[in-house]
């Protein structure tokens, strides 16, 4: 691990030094960009969450969707919603990496480590500084505890899931656009899930997204810059 942390480190400064290849700069910058634009995003939800500006907004959504709620969503709902718990992203998280170390994929393996612990913790921790409380506008048919901003299910999810289909592309470029769909369909869902169960506001799903991406957008990078300097680094021993 600290082998892969010091390339990791080490990265980082030839990237400032303009040692990176121009695409692999491009990507940075692309990434980046996308990455300021959901933490302002994230403090704007915040702001506004917190002197109660969403809050009828919040609350009408909500209503909404309880307004069609039937016996067969509730069980399609409930369902879905289990495929963004934290145990269900771990075990995800293990499976996926016992993979990716049996086909010697260190840099992958390691980097998902970062990606689903980091997240998991990242989200306690914004959960215990904002500190907002659960809606709680019917007799919800689960039961949620600790605080509600920003959703794990929706942060965390996005995290693995978006990594893992990162990763999926990455290999399979040829069904690239059928891995994001269905990525990107099964973050939505886990997010809707929540709403429909009553268990989150729909700004607390937005802000999951938002930091869960500035997230899952930092470990993509930082693992581009593994990758960049393994093969640099195997270059440079067969020209040697």
């Amino acid at each position: 691990m600290f082998k892969y942390t010091n390339k990791l480190i080490q990265g980082w400064k030839e990237q400032v030094s303009s040692r990176l290849s121009p695409l692999l700069s491009l990507i940075w910058v692309g990434g980046f960009t996308i990455a300021a634009f959901c933490v302002w995003g994230f403090f704007q939800i915040a702001e506004r969450v917190f002197s109660e500006q969403t809050m009828e907004l919040d609350t009408a959504i909500l209503q909404s969707i309880y307004e069609r709620h039937t016996p067969l969503l509730n069980q399609i709902m409930t369902g879905i919603t289990f495929l963004g718990n934290g145990s269900t992203l771990i075990y995800l998280s293990c499976f996926v990496g016992i993979i990716l170390l049996v086909t010697r994929k260190y840099a992958s393996a390691f980097t998902l480590v970062i990606v689903s612990s980091g997240g998991i913790g990242l989200n306690l921790w914004l959960k215990n500084i904002f500190a907002r409380v659960r809606p709680a506008l019917w007799e919800r048919i689960i039961d949620a505890t600790n605080y509600s901003f920003p959703s794990g299910h929706a942060m965390v999810s996005l995290v693995v899931y978006g990594f893992i289909g990162y990763l999926l592309i990455a290999n399979f470029r040829s069904w690239s656009s059928i891995i994001l769909f269905f990525t990107t369909l099964v973050i939505l869902a886990i997010g809707f899930s929540r709403l429909y169960l009553g268990v989150h506001w729909p700004t607390d799903i937005i802000a999951g997204y938002a930091a869960g991406l500035v997230w899952l957008i930092s470990c993509i990078l930082s693992l581009e810059i593994l990758q960049f300097l393994f093969r640099r680094d195997n270059q440079e021993a067969v020209s040697d």
